[in-house]
């Protein structure tokens, strides 16, 4: 089964996101700063990550994620954020948030398999 690493700074989200994704017989890994997550991804080879925005700083996600793109870590990101919901932000992935997908916290379990299994997809057909 595909690996996941998810990489958020919230225990709740860490524990949830992981019983679901572990009810579905994925392999989860995680790591709850930006230093951490780096290191399972580059180590553990996940074929999936889960990325926060905002961790000990408010742009911690964004940063992780142009970090490996910029080391050619093509990994698909599925990017969990409240920012828009709180700032009123709006995002698209492209060059400067170098990810596949967003999801608004909090996400359902039906919600959070589905755009795991379409990012997995993804990966497969690359």
């Amino acid at each position: 089964m595909p690996k996941i690493a998810i990489i958020d700074d919230d225990p709740d989200i860490i524990d949830a996101s992981k019983i679901i994704l572990s009810s579905k017989g994925y392999e989860v890994i995680t790591a709850t700063n930006p230093d951490d997550g780096y290191k399972i991804v580059v180590e553990q080879k996940p074929d999936l990550i889960i990325l926060d925005v905002m961790m000990n700083e408010p742009d911690d996600g964004f940063f992780l994620a142009q970090k490996f793109r910029r080391e050619k870590i093509a990994t698909p990101i599925l990017m969990y954020t409240s920012v828009s919901k709180t700032l009123g932000l709006e995002f698209e992935a492209g060059e400067m948030v170098p990810v596949d997908d967003f999801v608004e916290k909090p996400i359902s379990p039906e919600t959070l398999i589905d755009k795991v299994e379409k990012l997995l997809q993804l990966n497969i057909k690359e």
